[in-house]
Protein backbone atom coordinates (compact mmCIF):
# COMPACT_ATOMS: atom_id res chain seq x y z
CA UNK A 1 0.00 0.00 0.00
CA UNK A 2 1.31 3.42 -0.92
CA UNK A 3 1.93 5.71 2.00
CA UNK A 4 0.76 9.26 1.26
CA UNK A 5 1.52 11.42 4.30
CA UNK A 6 -0.38 14.67 4.58
CA UNK A 7 -2.80 13.74 1.76
CA UNK A 8 -0.51 15.13 -0.94
CA UNK A 9 -1.48 13.81 -4.33
CA UNK A 10 1.12 11.90 -6.32
CA UNK A 11 2.71 13.71 -9.29
CA UNK A 12 0.83 11.67 -11.87
CA UNK A 13 -2.49 12.93 -10.42
CA UNK A 14 -1.66 16.47 -11.49
CA UNK A 15 -0.66 15.22 -14.94
CA UNK A 16 -3.97 13.41 -15.25
CA UNK A 17 -5.83 16.55 -14.14
CA UNK A 18 -3.93 18.60 -16.75
CA UNK A 19 -4.91 16.08 -19.43
CA UNK A 20 -8.50 16.23 -18.25
CA UNK A 21 -8.51 20.05 -18.41
CA UNK A 22 -6.91 19.99 -21.86
CA UNK A 23 -9.49 17.49 -23.09
CA UNK A 24 -12.32 19.59 -21.63
CA UNK A 25 -10.87 22.72 -23.24
CA UNK A 26 -10.63 21.01 -26.63
CA UNK A 27 -14.19 19.72 -26.35
CA UNK A 28 -15.40 23.22 -25.42
CA UNK A 29 -13.56 24.82 -28.35
CA UNK A 30 -14.86 22.17 -30.76
CA UNK A 31 -18.42 22.68 -29.47
CA UNK A 32 -18.19 26.43 -29.99
CA UNK A 33 -16.89 25.97 -33.55
CA UNK A 34 -19.69 23.52 -34.40
CA UNK A 35 -22.28 25.89 -32.91
CA UNK A 36 -20.96 28.77 -35.00
CA UNK A 37 -21.29 26.67 -38.15
CA UNK A 38 -24.79 25.42 -37.38
CA UNK A 39 -26.42 28.64 -36.19
CA UNK A 40 -27.82 30.86 -38.93
CA UNK A 41 -25.86 34.06 -39.23
CA UNK A 42 -27.28 37.36 -40.32
CA UNK A 43 -25.48 39.12 -43.12
CA UNK A 44 -24.69 42.79 -42.95
CA UNK A 45 -25.57 43.28 -46.63
CA UNK A 46 -27.60 46.42 -47.13
CA UNK A 47 -28.08 46.21 -50.88
CA UNK A 48 -29.81 43.47 -52.88
CA UNK A 49 -27.66 40.58 -54.09
CA UNK A 50 -27.87 38.95 -57.49
CA UNK A 51 -26.09 36.27 -59.46
CA UNK A 52 -26.56 34.36 -62.68
CA UNK A 53 -25.88 30.67 -63.29
CA UNK A 54 -27.00 28.09 -65.87
CA UNK A 55 -29.75 25.66 -64.92
CA UNK A 56 -29.77 21.95 -65.77
CA UNK A 57 -31.34 22.75 -69.16
CA UNK A 58 -28.59 25.26 -70.04
CA UNK A 59 -30.76 28.36 -69.51
CA UNK A 60 -29.18 31.29 -67.64
CA UNK A 61 -31.15 32.06 -64.48
CA UNK A 62 -30.83 35.01 -62.10
CA UNK A 63 -31.57 35.23 -58.41
CA UNK A 64 -33.39 38.51 -59.11
CA UNK A 65 -36.05 36.58 -61.10
CA UNK A 66 -37.50 35.67 -57.72
CA UNK A 67 -37.48 39.17 -56.20
CA UNK A 68 -40.65 39.69 -54.17
CA UNK A 69 -40.43 36.21 -52.64
CA UNK A 70 -38.24 34.62 -50.01
CA UNK A 71 -35.55 32.51 -51.68
CA UNK A 72 -33.79 29.59 -50.03
CA UNK A 73 -30.55 29.16 -51.98
CA UNK A 74 -29.31 25.66 -51.17
CA UNK A 75 -25.76 24.57 -52.08
CA UNK A 76 -25.62 20.78 -52.31
CA UNK A 77 -24.19 17.75 -54.14
CA UNK A 78 -25.47 14.31 -55.10
CA UNK A 79 -22.63 12.57 -53.18
CA UNK A 80 -23.48 14.36 -49.90
CA UNK A 81 -25.65 12.22 -47.54
CA UNK A 82 -26.99 15.17 -45.45
CA UNK A 83 -27.85 16.96 -48.71
CA UNK A 84 -29.85 13.95 -49.87
CA UNK A 85 -31.59 13.72 -46.49
CA UNK A 86 -32.83 17.31 -46.73
CA UNK A 87 -34.04 17.17 -50.38
CA UNK A 88 -37.57 15.95 -49.46
CA UNK A 89 -37.90 18.80 -46.90
CA UNK A 90 -36.76 21.38 -49.46
CA UNK A 91 -39.15 19.97 -52.06
CA UNK A 92 -42.05 20.06 -49.60
CA UNK A 93 -41.24 23.66 -48.60
CA UNK A 94 -40.95 24.70 -52.26
CA UNK A 95 -44.16 22.99 -53.38
CA UNK A 96 -46.18 24.53 -50.54
CA UNK A 97 -44.79 28.07 -50.92
CA UNK A 98 -43.82 28.60 -54.60
CA UNK A 99 -47.17 30.06 -55.59
CA UNK A 100 -47.35 32.30 -52.52
CA UNK A 101 -44.30 33.68 -50.78
CA UNK A 102 -41.12 31.59 -51.14
CA UNK A 103 -39.10 29.34 -53.44
CA UNK A 104 -36.13 27.03 -53.21
CA UNK A 105 -33.26 27.54 -55.62
CA UNK A 106 -30.81 24.65 -55.60
CA UNK A 107 -27.19 25.16 -56.63
CA UNK A 108 -25.48 21.88 -57.41
CA UNK A 109 -21.90 22.29 -56.19
CA UNK A 110 -20.08 19.44 -57.94
CA UNK A 111 -18.65 18.49 -61.29
CA UNK A 112 -21.31 16.21 -62.73
CA UNK A 113 -22.63 15.44 -66.18
CA UNK A 114 -25.72 17.57 -66.84
CA UNK A 115 -27.78 14.60 -68.07
CA UNK A 116 -26.86 12.53 -65.00
CA UNK A 117 -27.95 15.40 -62.78
CA UNK A 118 -31.24 15.78 -64.67
CA UNK A 119 -31.90 12.05 -64.24
CA UNK A 120 -31.05 12.29 -60.53
CA UNK A 121 -33.46 15.21 -60.04
CA UNK A 122 -36.21 13.34 -61.87
CA UNK A 123 -35.63 10.21 -59.76
CA UNK A 124 -35.84 12.34 -56.59
CA UNK A 125 -39.00 14.16 -57.80
CA UNK A 126 -37.32 17.57 -57.43
CA UNK A 127 -39.37 20.37 -58.97
CA UNK A 128 -37.48 23.42 -57.72
CA UNK A 129 -34.97 25.05 -60.08
CA UNK A 130 -31.43 23.65 -59.85
CA UNK A 131 -28.49 25.68 -61.10
CA UNK A 132 -24.95 24.53 -61.84
CA UNK A 133 -22.32 26.10 -59.62
CA UNK A 134 -18.55 25.72 -59.49
CA UNK A 135 -17.41 23.89 -56.33
CA UNK A 136 -15.62 26.41 -54.12
CA UNK A 137 -15.35 27.65 -50.54
CA UNK A 138 -17.08 30.82 -51.69
CA UNK A 139 -20.34 31.25 -53.54
CA UNK A 140 -22.06 34.25 -55.02
CA UNK A 141 -23.70 34.81 -51.61
CA UNK A 142 -20.77 34.10 -49.30
CA UNK A 143 -18.81 31.25 -47.73
CA UNK A 144 -19.80 27.64 -48.21
CA UNK A 145 -17.75 25.90 -45.50
CA UNK A 146 -19.55 22.58 -45.99
CA UNK A 147 -22.46 20.95 -47.73
CA UNK A 148 -25.29 21.46 -47.50
CA UNK A 149 -25.25 25.21 -46.95
CA UNK A 150 -28.39 27.30 -47.35
CA UNK A 151 -28.76 31.05 -47.59
CA UNK A 152 -32.08 32.77 -47.01
CA UNK A 153 -32.65 35.81 -49.20
CA UNK A 154 -35.45 38.24 -48.32
CA UNK A 155 -38.08 39.38 -50.85
CA UNK A 156 -36.04 42.59 -51.15
CA UNK A 157 -32.98 40.58 -52.22
CA UNK A 158 -31.02 40.83 -48.97
CA UNK A 159 -29.12 37.86 -47.53
CA UNK A 160 -30.57 37.51 -44.04
CA UNK A 161 -29.28 34.11 -42.89
CA UNK A 162 -26.95 31.22 -43.59
CA UNK A 163 -27.34 27.68 -42.33
CA UNK A 164 -24.49 25.19 -42.61
CA UNK A 165 -25.99 21.72 -42.38
CA UNK A 166 -29.40 20.36 -43.25
CA UNK A 167 -32.57 22.44 -43.03
CA UNK A 168 -36.18 21.35 -42.66
CA UNK A 169 -39.45 22.80 -43.87
CA UNK A 170 -40.39 23.70 -40.29
CA UNK A 171 -37.03 25.39 -39.68
CA UNK A 172 -37.38 27.53 -42.82
CA UNK A 173 -40.97 28.50 -42.07
CA UNK A 174 -40.12 29.37 -38.48
CA UNK A 175 -37.15 31.52 -39.48
CA UNK A 176 -39.15 33.45 -42.08
CA UNK A 177 -42.06 34.04 -39.69
CA UNK A 178 -39.73 35.22 -36.92
CA UNK A 179 -37.89 37.51 -39.33
CA UNK A 180 -41.21 39.04 -40.46
CA UNK A 181 -42.21 39.64 -36.82
CA UNK A 182 -38.86 41.28 -36.02
CA UNK A 183 -39.18 43.56 -39.04
CA UNK A 184 -42.61 44.77 -37.89
CA UNK A 185 -41.34 45.69 -34.43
Amino acid sequence: MLNNPGGIAPDNFNLSEDRFMTKRSLILIASILVALLLVPSVSSATSPVDFQLPDVDGNERKLSEFRGKWVVVNYWATWCPPCLDELPELELFHSQHKDKDAVVLGVNFEEIDRELLKDFLEDQFISFPVLLGEPSLYSELGRVPGLPTSYIVSPEGLVVARQVGPVSKAMLESYIENYKKDEKE
